[in-house]
């Protein structure tokens, strides 16, 4: 099936809604525990390769992203609001109807490949995961990094899913010719606010043994700690106690980022706090009752710290030490929020 009147690519405020039911997506439920309650809407994109608008402010130009909508269901997620665009709501639809871009592997390769392409950086998973747990049965990455391997088309990806492990074999083939960069996301360590918050997703603890995995197999990997959820997972215990464990597990680097909430995540965030801890509303309120982001001082407050406790417990020393022994170093790492609201979007 084809969306003939639809480019799927990142959107924004300007794009006009398009019905999903009006542009011919093949609708498909599997009856297994993790896809119950959950419906698949496999369409033909006519590209894979966005350009970034430059307003994004984010330091990548390019992305693909194989899917719409995700399972992870982080209750924070900044990119619900894209599901508004194909007339399905940014909470409940955005975490129980996906978008399949089935052919993404085919437009990869013969994108990568036209005359006009001139080997830009592409990054992966910016806007939802794409080792989310779809991405098991559906098998769209492999294709993709081949293409990016064959192409030796820098990339990187960032991910919550252990899924990644599942291709290693490519991402090292890939790293033999071209630069490829990885980061985990993981914000925290507290078992209970993971459930809560990030239901679909891999514990805490799993994904930083993948970050020490592709370290081990040579792709440099780092951290995305983010969103550091204010009053939830800011105390200086549970700061110290994160940043330690991604320093033991041999990170790259670490970018820490403050909860910032847009529009959809918004009012779905809000909701959920209303619900499981009311007594943060007013706090919260007060916090972001004037946009989408923490005020500067408490942005600056909390990346001090990060960046503190990343010194104490030297992040990166042990990629240093891997350095030295085997060469030239991996690509360059994502530049840590700073205190200015324009922060780096996450899963």
């Amino acid at each position: 099936m084809r969306w003939d009147n639809l480019r799927l690519t990142e959107t924004n405020a300007d794009d006009p809604v398009v019905p999903l039911f009006a542009r011919g997506a093949a609708t498909r439920t599997f009856d297994t525990p993790e896809f119950r309650g959950m419906t698949f809407y496999e369409i033909h994109a006519r590209s894979i390769i966005n350009r970034v608008p430059a307003a994004s402010r984010v330091p990548f130009e390019y992305t693909i992203n194989p899917y719409r909508g995700c399972g992870h269901r982080c209750v924070y997620c900044f990119a619900r609001n894209t599901h508004r665009y194909l007339d399905l709501d940014a909470g409940a639809d955005f975490d129980s109807r996906i978008v399949v871009k089935v052919n993404a592997a085919e437009l990869a390769r013969r994108e990568l490949a036209a005359p006009g392409w001139r080997g830009r950086h592409v990054a992966m998973g910016t806007n939802v995961d794409c080792y989310q747990r779809a991405e098991g049965r559906y098998q769209l990455m492999p294709g993709i990094l081949r293409a990016l391997r064959d192409a030796a088309n820098p990339f990187s990806i960032l991910t919550k899913g252990t899924l990644i492990l599942r291709d290693l074999d490519l991402l090292t083939e890939a790293a033999e010719v071209t630069d490829v960069g990885a980061n985990m996301s993981v914000a925290f360590l507290d078992a209970d606010v993971w459930r809560q918050v990030e239901p679909g997703t891999p514990d805490p603890r799993r994904r930083l043994e993948v970050c020490a995995t592709l370290n081990e197999r040579g792709v440099g990997c780092g951290v995305l700690m983010a969103p550091i959820l204010p009053y939830l997972t800011d105390s200086p215990a549970e700061l110290e106690r994160t940043v330690k464990a991604i320093a033991e597990a041999g990170a790259t680097h670490i970018a820490p980022i403050v909860l910032h909430l847009r529009p959809g995540a918004r009012e779905w965030w809000l909701a959920w706090l209303s619900r499981e801890h009311p007594r943060l509303v007013p706090r919260y309120l007060e916090l972001y009752g004037r946009g989408s982001y923490a005020p500067r001082e408490y942005q600056r407050r909390i990346i001090e710290q990060v960046r503190g406790l990343a010194e104490r417990y030297r992040v990166g020393a042990a990629d240093a030490r891997r350095r030295r022994r085997i060469g030239p170093p991996p690509p360059p790492a994502p530049p840590a929020a700073g205190p200015a609201p324009e922060q780096l979007t996450l899963l």
